[in-house]
This record gives structure tokens, sequence and C-alpha cells, in this order.
């Protein structure tokens, strides 16, 4: 009988010959120049590079937060470049779990109703559904009892817990996270970094921005930005 032929990795992320340029005092910047980079279903990657070097405006097109570059860019295999921001707006909610440096909590707000948010918006559950959900995932970052505080009455590493929460609330295809360990110290960073070494393991794709090179070590692949184009 003959040996089954191994399945190929699925391409989870690709972007072909990607540019985007700003205009800066009537002169055009070349934020990126021709980018090109696959990345593999289950991949965790660490994007590093100088300030400048086009990091930020990478992650905001892979986030689908910025539509308006030359080039393409497939999601899980369907092509998302070209599409309106309206047209985009529910992909980004369902297929990208966004992290960043700075938390981006609403103050006003519980950590539960906090993270429940993204769910909340795809507005495809009943709310109380959304808030057991947001439940869930907080109890697995270890803060089932700060459900009620708001984000100034935690620290700020369980507010770092709770945005990954949110992050994960829908399920999302990818998981990109802007210097997440950033604003921590050492020891929160590496239980942060414990976090999605976890999350990799269980399967989760995870690009990752940061200037730290321990935090980077713990990636499967680098991939380094300077001047608009990747090296790897």
């Amino acid at each position: 009988m003959p040996a089954a032929t191994p399945s190929r990795p699925r391409i989870e992320l690709e972007l072909h010959d990607v540019y985007k340029t700003f205009e800066m005092g009537g002169e055009p910047i070349s934020a990126l120049r021709g980018v090109d980079l696959q990345v593999i279903e289950g991949e965790f990657i660490a994007i590093m590079g100088p300030s400048g070097s086009g990091k930020s405006t990478l992650l905001h097109i892979l986030g689908l937060v910025d539509s308006e570059y030359q080039g393409t860019y497939d999601l899980g295999g369907e092509r998302v470049s070209g599409r309106s921001t309206d047209e985009l707006a529910p992909i980004r909610n369902q297929e990208i779990g966004f992290v960043f440096q700075a938390f981006f909590l609403l103050p006003h707000l519980s950590i539960l109703e906090n993270a429940a948010l993204p769910a909340l918006y795809a507005r495809d559950r009943a709310p109380d559904e959304c808030l057991a959900e947001a439940r869930t995932r907080l109890e697995q970052m270890g803060l089932g009892h700060r459900l009620d505080h708001k984000p100034h009455e935690i620290s700020i590493g369980q507010r770092q817990r709770a945005a990954i929460a949110r992050a994960l609330i829908n399920d999302p295809r990818v998981i990109l996270a802007d210097e997440p360990t950033g604003a921590l110290d050492s020891k929160t960073s590496q239980e942060i970094l414990e976090i999605f070494n976890d999350l990799h393991r269980q399967g989760a794709t995870i690009l990752m921005v940061t200037h730290d090179q321990e935090v980077a070590a713990a990636a499967e692949r680098n991939v380094y930005v300077r001047d608009g184009q990747i090296h790897v």
C-alpha cells in the first residue's frame, strides 16, 4: 500500500509585492517597499527592526487596519486587499486578535465588559453568551477573581492578561501583538510570554513585534524589517 502523501502546510497570511507610501511635507515617504511575506498556519513569528523601519505599517496592513497600499494580501486563502473599510471591519473583528503594549482597555468598563467587547460587536451571539465567553477567557488568564474590577484597579500585568483574553474571545485566525511586553517588568514579561508560548503550542498563529531579543528568541522564526523591506 503506498505511503500517504503528507499534507502541505496551510498558508495563513500572504503578502506579495506590497508597497506603502505616505506623504510628509508634500514629499512621498516609502514605508514599505515590495514586501513579500508568507506565514504558515500555527507559526510564531517575531517581527524586529529599528524605529521607522516599517514594522508598525506592516502590522497595520496585516491587521486590516490600513487598506491603502499597493500589492496583494491573502488571509486564510481569501483575497482581502482592495476591499473597502466597511468590508474589512467584520473580517478584522472575527479573524484577527490584537494585543497592544498600551492595552487599550476602556477605563469605565469592568475587565469582564472589556473582554466581551469584540464578541458584542460581532452581534452573532446573545450578550449573555458573550459575557460568559469573556468570563471563561479571563478565568483561563487567572483573572477570575478580578472580573468586576476596572483597569486602574488591577496591576499592569493583569491588564495585559485581560487584553489577551479580549483578543481571543472570537477565536481569531491570527493573533497580532505589538510590543506586548514593552511596558512590563522582566518577571511579568516572562509570564506574558509563557501565555503566548502556550497559545502557540495549542496551534495559534502569532506575529509579535518586539525590540526584545529574549522575546524574539521564543519565536520559531524572526523576520527583520529594515528600510521598508523584509530581511529573513
